[in-house]
């Protein structure tokens, strides 16, 4: 039986109810009272629990680190996993990022990918249910996580006051079925000794995503500035404006996830590279002549002793995601995303020993273990068949270097959907994120069919 089609008739209720959750700029900030990632975090929260509450279903906000919508009856649950925060808008949109706009058949806006849209289609999914009356073996709940963004403890902290599911996926990475998530390790590299000649170097909104802009104030000689300028030749991607301070140096780039940072050009890396041509080490300071020497525009970590490849999941990816340089200040933050067989322990001492000769340290902010779910466990067969009889034929599994709430489930759960790996890459962290109508509700109709499967089965 093909359930999923019973999410079709609510399309204008979707799309409504996605326009009013895209027009929050829920990245989170700085933590108020009760609000553990800022306002606008909380409120998107608050937003899609009172949109739950209206369809009569049964909801509960977890101090704002996430919240339920629930359907059924039963002891146990199966979970959909979601968030509801997002990346800064940055620049370089064509429309409103906080508004949806719809274009030859594609929605734009801040979240319509990642991962609003997805939010809001599976707690219509739990409306679909409801309205079709379905009697469940296991209560299906569809959580709302606020912090997804920023690697946070949301969902553990969820976790620890809710019961965990038997089973469950997360809509946020694409289709077939991720049963393999490489480890994600964030380092920051600090100290050393301050440059002579730059004044700021700044790049980077977050770690997590590649830079598209970068920007560097620099006190040179006229040789120096005229030698930058003759290196950069016709690179439209470089500006150069002389102000009182120095030779401004702007740099643009293509952003891109951390998850893939081939599919982008580094701003960061280009303006690295074009002022350490012109600069010595001691103009540069200990970490820009760092990474002008052991990151450079690589994004495999070969330079550092640390490309490495394994068949489960495939190679080792590094991302330069931000620099901030002057005033005091000394930092950069890498994000890593390793194989399901390494260990980070090795990966952060390899780090270490490299900085160690320039006089930085290198400590790591944040750890996400790899997660791996066997092919022929009872949960994968479950969404194949899900997937199957929506698309006429069983999924793949596959390995991304992303990272979704899929760890969160502790060996019960995956990635699953929302996207077809033939689409265009104009999703995630991009500027103009967006999605395909068409595919996004072929996705609805997935959604709803798993979610019928694991709420019967």
């Amino acid at each position: 039986m093909q359930f999923g089609e019973h999410i079709l008739p609510y399309k204008e209720q979707i799309l409504r109810d996605l326009k009013t959750l895209v027009a929050i700029p829920s990245v989170v900030s700085e933590a108020v009272p009760g609000k553990p990632f800022g306002a606008e975090s909380a409120r998107a929260l608050e937003t899609i629990l009172n949109m739950a509450e209206e369809l009569g279903l049964e909801t509960k906000n977890v101090g704002n680190y996430a919240g339920h919508a629930i359907y059924g009856t039963g002891s146990e649950f199966a979970d959909v996993l979601c968030h509801v925060d997002v990346v800064p808008a940055g620049d370089g949109w064509k429309t409103d990022p906080f508004k949806t706009v719809e274009k030859n058949g594609l929605l734009y806006g801040r979240g319509t990918a990642d991962d609003k849209g997805a939010a809001v289609v599976a707690l219509y999914c739990l409306k679909a249910l409801k309205d079709a009356g379905v009697q469940t073996k296991r209560r299906i709940r569809v959580i709302f996580g606020g912090g997804e963004e920023v690697a946070s403890n949301d969902i553990d902290t969820y976790y620890a006051a809710e019961s965990m599911p038997v089973f469950g996926f997360t809509p946020d990475s694409e289709y077939g079925i991720c049963n393999r998530e490489k480890g994600i390790l964030r380092l920051d590299l600090t100290g050393g000794k301050a440059p002579t000649a730059v004044r700021h170097f700044t790049a980077g909104i977050v770690v997590n995503a590649v830079p598209a802009k970068a920007e560097a104030v620099v006190v040179c000689t006229m040789e120096q500035s005229a030698a930058l300028m003759d290196l950069a030749g016709g690179d439209k991607a470089f500006s150069f404006t002389k102000t009182p301070d120095g030779l401004c140096i702007g740099a643009e780039g293509v952003a891109s996830h951390a998850m893939q940072p081939q599919e982008g050009v580094n701003a960061a890396a280009k303006l690295l590279m074009l002022l350490s041509k012109v600069l010595n080490s001691a103009e540069l300071g200990s970490l820009l002549y760092f990474l002008s020497e052991k990151i450079q525009t690589s994004y495999d970590g070969s330079l550092v002793g640390l490309k490495q490849s394994d068949a489960p999941s495939g190679p080792l990816t590094l991302n330069l995601g931000l620099v901030r340089v002057g005033e005091g200040v000394s930092r950069a933050g890498l994000d890593i995303r390793y194989p399901v067989t390494a260990k980070g322990d090795d990966i952060l001492a390899k780090m270490q020993q490299a900085c160690a000769p320039y006089g930085l340290a290198c400590t790591r902010t944040n750890e996400s273990l790899p997660l791996y779910l066997p092919e022929d466990s009872d949960f994968i067969r479950l969404l194949k068949g899900s997937y199957a009889a929506v698309m006429g034929t069983e999924p793949n599994v596959y390995a991304t270097g992303g990272g979704t709430y899929a760890r969160e489930l502790k060996g019960r759960g995956v990635a699953f959907g929302p996207f077809f790996p033939d689409e265009p890459d104009r999703r995630l962290h991009n500027t103009n994120e967006n999605i395909d109508l068409s595919r996004f509700f072929l996705h609805a109709q997935i959604c709803l069919q798993a979610m019928y499967d694991m709420a019967t089965k």
